[in-house]
């Protein structure tokens, strides 16, 4: 897995989003923000989220779904159950995923990070083959953008934690640290 000179995964599947602008500093890569979802909720493999971040999802087809009409939101890259990888922004461009947020004192977070989806709920935790593709994302984006490092990944709730609950506590952060390599490395491979 590698990031194309257009700031494409070369394994990801494109799925380009509308829902995306220019950042002000394009080189200022510095945090990624993991999330968890579900559409609806709690239900997985329907194709909603994928719907949902360009903007297709019919929200009139289920009521869960109703606060959701005109929503503009988007992500970088979503990992469903099965580890299928989808990427709906290139990473130098800003994606629509964290709302309003602070990180080490910055705001808006948008601005600097790199969105990941995960398809689960807070109570659901993630596949063993969401945990081996989110390793693999993480390295090479660690790889590839000098500002990213372990202490550079978060969750949603460290970002918003007065709106926002996601990955929730089932999600195994022991587990992703230890997948992560040290920079310079030279035993790595993604």
């Amino acid at each position: 897995m590698i990031v194309s000179p257009e700031h494409w995964l070369t394994k990801a599947s494109r799925t380009p989003s509308p829902n995306q602008d220019a950042r002000p500093d394009p080189d200022d890569v510095s945090l990624v923000v993991v999330h968890g979802i579900s559409l609806p909720p709690g239900e997985f493999g329907t194709g909603a989220v994928e719907r949902f971040f360009r903007n297709t999802l019919d929200c009139s087809r289920d009521p869960r779904l109703a606060d959701l009409e005109g929503v503009r939101v988007s992500t970088h890259l979503f990992v469903n159950r099965s580890g299928g990888l989808s990427q709906f922004v290139p990473f130098d461009r800003r994606a629509w995923h964290a709302g309003v947020s602070c990180c080490r004192g910055r705001s808006s977070c948008n601005d600097f990070s790199i969105g990941i989806e995960l398809e689960g709920t807070d109570d659901s935790g993630y596949t063993d083959r969401q945990y081996v593709v989110l390793a693999r994302i993480l390295n090479t984006l660690i790889a590839r953008y000098p500002r990213l490092d372990r202490s550079a990944i978060v969750g949603h709730s460290e970002i918003a934690p007065a709106r926002k609950t996601d990955p929730g506590p089932n999600f195994d952060w022991q587990r992703v640290y230890q997948s992560l390599y040290t920079r310079g490395n030279p035993s790595h491979k993604t």
